[in-house]
């Protein structure tokens, strides 16, 4: 019953937002339009102009702008408010009713005193790193491979597999993204499996085109997958931003 009380009451914060969105654009801030519209061509012409100053003071510029627009909205306002108020009724609820924790305790069995040793461990250097802005791409050459599990912010992430030898077995390659693309260049022999989601954006998959601009979400493998003894697990999530994944 809680759970039902709560999803309902989330619901109606959703839906009381989006109508506080509506009658903003429609009758209070008829210029919010028109304010994203300018912040993203300024964004969208900083990337394309990436490499010159007028592209990264118009990018930054752009951003700027983008954020100034959310946070004078009307319904920035009323869901930091609602988030506000959702954490102070837990917290009201919390000391109504504190949660009683009785911890089970196991008393360890005595190991050997070789075995109290610490444990050896191996640090490697990551091919990528987490970066709020910039483009991240694999190198020109031969390279060594290590699974790839990042965060970014704003930027392109490139990853050329035919220039390494990939361990049997699985290879995993995990990207969250929240503006960019993300191109992954898979050689002929390497069955994939790929796990997609974004708010906005397209995808070219081996060959297949999906246009649909909003709210996707996919999973695709190649038919050897199951039984291949080399094969890649793609795992990609981008707020805005293409997918590719072709062949080479």
């Amino acid at each position: 019953m809680f759970k039902n009380t709560k999803n309902d009451y989330v619901g109606w914060l959703v839906i009381i937002g989006i109508v506080i969105l509506l009658l903003e654009i429609l009758f209070f801030n008829r210029g919010l339009i028109f304010s994203l519209f300018i912040s993203g061509g300024m964004i969208y012409l900083g990337r394309k102009r990436a490499g010159k100053r007028l592209g990264k003071l118009l990018f930054i510029g752009g951003i700027i702008f983008f954020v100034l627009s959310i946070v004078n909205m009307m319904t920035f306002k009323f869901l930091l408010l609602a988030i506000l108020l959702h954490f102070f009724i837990q917290f009201l609820n919390a000391k109504k009713q504190p949660k009683k924790i009785s911890p089970d305790v196991v008393k360890p069995e005595a190991k050997p005193e070789a075995l109290q040793q610490e444990e050896t461990v191996i640090k490697s250097e990551p091919l990528f790193s987490n970066v709020f802005i910039g483009q991240q791409k694999t190198p020109e050459g031969v390279y060594d491979w290590k699974d790839v599990n990042i965060q970014a912010g704003i930027g392109d992430t490139i990853i050329d597999l035919s220039y390494t030898m990939l361990p049997k077995g699985e290879t995993v390659i995990f990207i969250r993204n929240i503006i960019g693309n993300i191109q992954i260049l898979v050689p002929y022999e390497i069955d994939v499996s790929i796990h997609h989601s974004s708010v906005i954006g397209s995808t070219n998959v081996l060959g297949n085109y999906e246009s649909k601009l909003f709210n996707q979400m996919f999973q695709l493998k190649t038919p050897g997958y199951d039984q291949s003894e080399q094969k890649v697990k793609i795992f990609t999530s981008l707020v805005v931003g293409n997918l590719e994944v072709s062949r080479i």
